[in-house]
């Protein structure tokens, strides 16, 4: 059955991101230390980071404007981050840049295609209602509006709300514990993506099984999402839709560090669908942005449409 295509027909416009940015420090090790050790450092990045931030690059890597709304300290950091996002093509109007405090700093060892993440984010920098309603006009005239819900339950409920009454396409990344917001975050979102770990805490159980993640999705269909996408490990993600759902395979690469896959899977599955494919292509082309991202070192993609269009091929 050809599923229903998952979009507002909206292709023109700007793709706002309500999320994290930060400062993305990147450590590639032989082997992690033990204590009282220490290991050589083979490889060193640092960039602009943050999954709101990785989403809105790949966003305008994948040919949208994309705009942040998020929040910085008015330190050092927070400069370099804010020009390096400029020189990204990002609107950043709406990140607001905290007096007094420090702008977040994510270090990302990686061992092995292993990664273990240290995180230095203060509750000042992150986002609260007030910030939300501040970006309210840009929201509201948004082609999409993306909002990662590790963010503080009122800015969440903010962006979701002013989102929800101009009619936008609202798409959301994680989950929620707190019942009123699980329910209004599934009642508003036209698509929603979690991870394995975030899929259990949306249903308040274990999913043993690409069978139980795929039965999972649809069970949150009902509930509200056009489109759901959960991911089912090694089988790879389950895609579940009104009418129809299936198992997207992962794309067959060596992965070198596994941090901004669900960030580069949840900006091209919005541009794809914002751009009309259909939910079988747009999980494919998704996936395959995933694919590239984490075959480098860091969450920062580097994406490009013909080789996602290249590698979705290759998936069927």
């Amino acid at each position: 059955m050809t599923p229903q295509r998952a979009t507002t027909g909206i292709v023109e416009g700007v793709v706002v991101v309500v999320g994290q940015v930060a400062r993305d420090l990147v450590l590639a090790v032989d082997d992690v230390p033990g204590a009282g050790a220490s290991a050589a450092v083979r490889e060193r990045r640092e960039s602009l980071g943050g999954k709101g931030a990785n989403q809105a690059v790949a966003v305008a890597q994948l040919g949208m404007s994309a705009a942040v709304v998020g929040v910085v300290g008015d330190d050092v950091a927070g400069e370099e981050v804010l020009a390096q996002a400029r020189r990204d093509g990002l609107d950043v109007r709406a990140v607001a840049r905290r007096e007094g405090a420090a702008t977040a700093l994510l270090v990302d060892v990686v061992a092995g295609g292993q990664r273990r993440l240290l995180e230095h984010v203060a509750a000042e920098v992150l986002l609260t209602g007030a910030d939300v309603q501040a970006a309210s006009s840009l929201l509201r005239r948004a082609a999409a509006v993306l909002v990662q819900l590790q963010q503080p339950a009122e800015a969440v409920s903010a962006a979701l709300r002013i989102a929800r009454d101009a009619g936008r396409f609202v798409v959301v990344d994680g989950a929620v514990q707190e019942p009123g917001l699980q329910e209004e975050v599934l009642s508003t979102a036209t698509v929603l993506r979690a991870d394995a770990r975030e899929a259990e805490l949306l249903l308040g159980r274990g999913l043993d099984g690409a069978d139980a993640v795929l039965e999972a999705a649809h069970e949150l269909v009902a509930r509200g999402p056009r489109l759901v996408v959960l991911e089912a490990g090694s089988a790879g993600n389950a895609v579940a839709w009104q009418g129809g759902g299936e198992l997207v395979p992962l794309t067959d690469v060596d992965v070198v560090d596994p941090t901004g896959g669900g960030d580069s899977f949840t900006a091209a599955l919005a541009v794809a669908l914002l751009r009309g494919e259909e939910v079988e292509r747009a999980a494919r082309w998704a996936t395959a942005a995933a694919g590239s991202t984490v075959q480098r070192l860091g969450g920062r993609p580097a994406l490009s449409p013909p080789e996602l269009d290249e590698q979705a091929d290759r998936l069927g």
